[in-house]
Order: C-alpha cells, then structure tokens, then sequence
C-alpha cells in the first residue's frame, strides 16, 4: 500500500470569524475574480503569507551578515520572477514584503485565460479549465488555481481535441481582450449581476 500521507491543510483560516471589513474584502475578490469559494481566497492568501515569512526571516539573517541566507535569499527572488510575482529583474526583499494577493491572483491560469481572450469572464475561464477545453504546451489543465510560471504564460491556447480549438465555435470570444479592456469589462459584468462596487 505505501506508506500513508498525512495531508495538511494548505491554508489557514481567519482567527476571528466574523470580521465586517475582512469579510466585505474576501467577497470582492471572490466576486471579482470568479474564486469557487473563500477556502480557495484563503489558499492564496496563505501563499503570500509564507512568501512573506521566507522574506522576513531572511532580512534577520542578512543583519546578521550570514553568507547562506544571501544564497537563499536570490534562490527565492528568483523564484518569484520565475512564477510571474515579481517583474523585471532588480528587486529587493522589501519588493518582496510588498506583494499582494492580486500579485498572486493574477497568475492562477483562470485569471490568465480570461486576461489572454480566451474566455468572455473569468466565471467562463474556470468552466473551461475544468472541462479540458484549455492546455498550456499542449497538455490539457483542468485545475483553475493552477499558477502559470512566466515561460508557460504564452504557451496557453485551446486544448488541440477540445471543440473550442475551432475558430468558428459560437462561445469563443469574438475579440481579445487587452489589457485597457479589463477593467471595464468587469465592471460591467459586475453591474450586471447586482450593482456591485469595488472600492
């Protein structure tokens, strides 16, 4: 049988249950880019928060003038290049102690399927993803938080079997969507499914 794996959260949950403004935030991103529910909010938000710890520990390290953490230190910056959470090439670990969680957000492959034109919304994006219709290098993704490192990014397409691959096919989007485009493009979604206002 192997031996048994013992599975671990890979998120926390707020301390406090039932905070109004953390609550009205976790609603607009989950409103905003499409997320399935609050645990997957939470994940990303656990992401960002070990990001930040590794950048933390190492700026102790470094007063401390300790050669390895320097290593470390352009091991994780490089990382965070690779993933597509930091642009550009010179950073620092204070770039690092800056990120967000729409630094981390905008890299899931439903937020870039949207971004790329692929999809009408980033709600049309995940039933894609989750239906096979999309690839990155042609091999068929079907996990929606899957997070697309910056050589992938262009690689993303229409899976070759799916009928989407069809130019013709009547739910592909008729055209791309840029970058300018985005916003007001959620907006009106956002408006069209109840008023709703980021602030």
């Amino acid at each position: 049988m192997g031996d048994p794996k013992y599975s671990r959260k890979k998120f926390e949950k707020p301390s406090h249950p039932w905070q109004e403004e953390r609550i009205k935030e976790e609603n607009d991103y989950i409103r905003h880019y499409a997320l399935k529910n609050k645990k997957e909010f939470w994940k990303v938000r656990s992401i960002l928060k070990n990001i930040r710890a590794q950048a933390r520990n190492l700026q102790a390290r470094l007063r401390y003038g300790e050669k390895q953490a320097r290593e470390e230190m352009d091991a994780l910056l490089e990382k965070l290049r690779d993933k597509g959470y930091l642009k550009g090439q010179d950073h620092t670990l204070n770039d690092v102690l800056n990120l967000n969680v729409e630094n981390i957000l905008n890299r899931r492959l439903q937020t870039l399927v949207y971004h790329k034109g692929l999809a009408h919304s980033p709600k049309q994006a995940r039933q894609f993803i989750i239906h096979g219709h999309i690839a990155i290098n042609g091999r068929r993704i079907t996990v929606p938080s899957y997070i697309v490192n910056k050589e992938e990014e262009s690689t993303i397409e229409y899976y070759s079997n799916s009928p989407l691959s069809d130019e013709l096919h009547p739910e592909r989007p008729e055209e791309e969507i840029t970058p300018t485009r985005i916003p007001k493009m959620i907006e009106n979604e956002q408006q069209s499914q109840g008023g709703y206002n980021r602030s």
